[in-house]
C-alpha cells in the first residue's frame, strides 16, 4: 500500500505533539485540515491511529507500530529540507532575558540559516505552550512542576536595589518604589531575602517590563530591584547606584526547559549550546563591570 507523505507527516506531527491542534500549529495548518488528513489515513490503513482525550489524543497501538517505521524516514527527508530552507525553532521566555541576553546570542546562528520564532510570556503561559508543542524551547524563571520536560539550570539572576546617584544616602521611604507589577515580586524576594520582610508599601509606577522600570530610574522616578545583568552596564558608566549591600546577593534560577523525548535536532542542540554558553560569560562580565564601578556605602 502506498501512503501519502503529507498524510505521514501529519500523523506524526500529531503523534509527537499528543495533540491535533499542537500538530496543527507544528505544521502551519488549519485543525480540520489536519482532522481531514488523520481521517484519510485511517481509512486508507483501516485502523483508528488516535483515541480523544479531554485535553489532546492517546495513539491507539497501530500508531505506535506506524511511528516506529516512518519516524526515522521523515526525519531524514526533513533534514533534506532543512539544509535547503534553514532550519526553525520557535523559544519563548521573559522579555528582558532573551532581548539581554539570548537573542544577540543567537545572531551568528541565524546568519548561518536559523529560523528563528521568540514569543515572550510568563512561566506558566510557556510551560504550557511548550507542553502543547507550540513552542520548542523555553526559559523559565520557575521550575515547571510534572512529567514529559527535560528541565536544567542556566543561571542565576542576582537582583541589585538601584536607583540613580541622586537617591544615594537617601531615606528609601522618601523615595518612590518602580515597579514590574503591583503584587511587587521582584521587590518582595528582594526585601524577603535581605530584611526577612514584605515590602510595606505600593509602587508609585507599575510598568511590566523590566527596560522600561530601568528608564524610569536611571531618569530619577525612583528605585528599583533589578537583574543584575541587566543594569551592571548602567552601574559602570555611573548612571546607576547601588542603594544596598545585602549580606547574601538575592538570586533566582532560571531554567532552560523542552519536551522530553524529542527527536535530535542540529538546530535544537546548536540553539541550546549558544544559550549555555551566553548566560554565564554574560554573568561574569557584568559582576565585573559592577566590581569595577564606585559603590556607595549602605544607605
Amino acid at each position: 500500500m502506498e501512503l501519502s507523505l503529507d498524510l505521514l507527516r501529519t500523523f506524526l506531527a500529531v503523534y509527537r505533539a499528543g495533540s491535533v491542534t499542537a500538530g496543527a500549529r507544528r505544521l502551519s495548518l488549519s485543525q480540520p485540515t489536519v482532522t481531514a488528513q488523520l481521517r484519510a489515513l485511517e481509512t486508507s490503513l483501516g485502523k483508528p491511529l488516535f483515541t480523544r482525550l479531554p485535553r489532546g489524543v492517546a495513539p491507539t497501538p497501530a500508531a505506535d507500530r506506524l511511528a516506529r517505521r516512518v519516524s526515522e524516514p521523515l526525519d531524514k527527508l526533513a533534514g533534506l529540507a532543512v539544509d535547503d530552507a534553514g532550519e526553525q525553532m520557535s523559544l519563548g521566555g521573559p522579555t528582558e532575558f532573551l532581548t539581554a541576553v539570548v537573542l544577540p546570542a543567537a545572531a551568528p546562528l541565524i546568519a548561518q540559516g536559523l529560523q528563528l520564532r521568540v514569543s515572550f510570556g510568563l512561566p506558566a503561559e510557556l510551560t504550557a505552550r511548550l507542553r502543547d508543542g507550540s513552542i520548542d524551547m523555553a526559559l523559565l524563571s520557575v521550575r515547571p512542576r510534572g512529567a514529559g520536560l527535560r528541565v536544567e539550570p542556566l543561571c542565576d539572576e542576582e537582583f541589585l536595589l538601584v536607583g540613580a546617584p541622586a537617591m544615594a544616602g537617601r531615606d528609601l521611604k522618601t523615595v518612590p518604589l518602580i515597579a514590574y507589577a503591583e503584587d511587587l515580586p521582584i521587590v518582595r524576594r528582594y526585601w524577603q531575602t535581605e530584611f526577612g520582610a514584605r515590602p510595606s508599601r505600593d509602587a508609585a509606577v507599575v510598568v511590566p517590563n523590566l527596560h522600561a522600570v530601568l528608564a524610569v530610574v536611571i531618569a530619577g522616578g525612583g528605585f528599583s530591584v533589578l537583574p543584575e545583568y541587566l543594569c551592571a552596564a548602567d552601574l559602570a558608566a555611573g548612571r546607576l547606584v547601588r542603594l544596598h549591600e545585602p549580606a547574601v546577593v538575592p538570586l533566582n534560577t532560571v531554567y532552560l526547559a523542552e519536551r522530553a523525548g524529542e527527536p535530535p535536532s542540529p538546530a535544537r542542540e546548536r540553539l541550546a549550546a549558544a544559550i549555555r554558553s551566553a548566560a554565564w560569560p554574560a554573568r561574569a562580565d557584568d559582576a565585573a563591570a559592577i566590581r569595577s564601578a564606585a559603590r556607595p556605602g549602605p544607605s
